[in-house]
């Protein structure tokens, strides 16, 4: 009947380590889900989580959660290597399914689970929370209106104290988050082309502690990636370049997280004009305004979880689809090529393919 609310789906949450808690807290406060199952090989940490008074089950039991007729949906918060035989029985289940960044440990294990869900009709999504922040949101909103005009450089910083993590090195700990960024504010025909990273391990962890990425943008354009578990402050920055505006985003400071500054460098006329003789132009600076918009403030991972149920209802891709996370792993493993030889570029795979 019109206006009838459609019934919430059910989820199930795999994993209660680190990031499952955080699922489980927004899928209990979201209408369109009703959460069933939390599964955890530890079932005491999984009942702990959901707390004395919760009606959810509590299990190590994988299959019985996939045999379960109401759940039509998993989210799984569980290590990378895990990803793949998790989500393919899910999907082999019927069920949607939702993964945390990354998508998968390897690049052909994600591919897998791409192909698998589009065979089935399925949605697979991952969880780039960051790209359901009000703040990229509203990047992507201003770079694809042209607001900044043509794309010159993406520059980001992401760096703090800790957590060395045993199984990963940097990159694959922090940098989805700012590819994943990339990935969703990039304009229409510009895309990364090849990557080098260069990273060190100072304090003899056994994996790159401090890294570097370089990426190759279409159209001249450049992307740089900053990720270090050794520093002693929290840093959350990025600068997007553009030929109209620059744009600021300091993730830290909730006064005016987005700042976009219509200053830049001018060069008058040096579309029309040959390679040499614009090396003997003069260059001028443009000092204009700056701008800070407003944020309408929510939780990233709420906004994330009504976009899986959106795209499980329509039929339609999420806006980080599998492909999304699929592009993100070839970044990923390019960089660790490159690390491997010492910095030298590698191509990636071609992300139009990964659309």
């Amino acid at each position: 009947m019109p206006g009838h609310a459609p019934e919430p789906l059910g989820v199930a949450v795999i994993g209660a380590g680190y990031w499952g808690p955080n699922l489980v807290r927004n899928f209990q406060g979201s209408a369109s889900f009703r959460l069933r199952w939390l599964c955890d090989l530890d079932v005491a940490r999984a009942r702990k989580v959901l707390g004395g008074y919760s009606t959810v089950e509590a299990t190590d039991d994988y299959a019985r959660v996939l045999a379960d007729p109401d759940v039509a949906a998993v989210a799984i918060a569980t290590p990378a290597a895990t990803h793949k035989p998790l989500a393919l029985a899910a999907l082999e289940a019927g069920k949607h399914v939702l993964i945390e960044k990354p998508l998968a440990a390897t690049y052909a294990d994600g591919k897998i689970l791409v192909e698998q869900a589009e065979r089935r009709g399925l949605t697979l999504m991952c969880d780039h929370t960051y790209c359901y922040t009000p703040a990229v949101t509203k990047i992507r909103e201003l770079i694809h209106e042209g607001a900044l005009g043509e794309l010159h450089f993406f520059d980001s910083v992401r760096i703090n104290l800790g957590l060395v993590q045993r199984d990963v090195d940097v990159l694959w700990d922090l940098a989805p988050h700012d590819l994943s960024i990339l990935d969703s504010v990039l304009p229409e025909g510009v895309q990364p082309e090849a990557v080098a990273a260069h990273g060190a391990d100072p304090i003899g962890a056994g994996r790159a502690c401090v890294a570097y990425l370089t990426l190759r943008l279409t159209g001249g354009a450049i992307a740089h990636v900053h990720v270090n578990w050794l520093s002693p402050t929290k840093v959350r920055t990025t600068m997007i370049g553009g030929s109209k505006r620059t744009l600021v985003w300091d993730d830290l400071n909730p006064a005016q997280r987005v700042a976009v500054f219509d200053r830049g460098v001018d060069l008058a006329g040096a579309a029309e004009i040959g390679a040499e003789a614009r090396r003997e132009m003069q260059v001028s600076y443009r000092s204009g305004d700056m701008t800070a918009p407003a944020l309408v403030e929510r939780e990233a991972l709420g906004a994330m979880v009504e976009e899986y149920a959106t795209a499980i209802r329509t039929g339609r891709r999420p806006l980080t689809d599998g492909r999304a996370g699929l592009r993100v792993l070839d970044v990923l493993e390019a960089a660790s090529r490159s690390l491997e030889f010492q910095g030298a570029v590698v191509g990636l795979k071609g992300w139009e393919t990964a659309k």
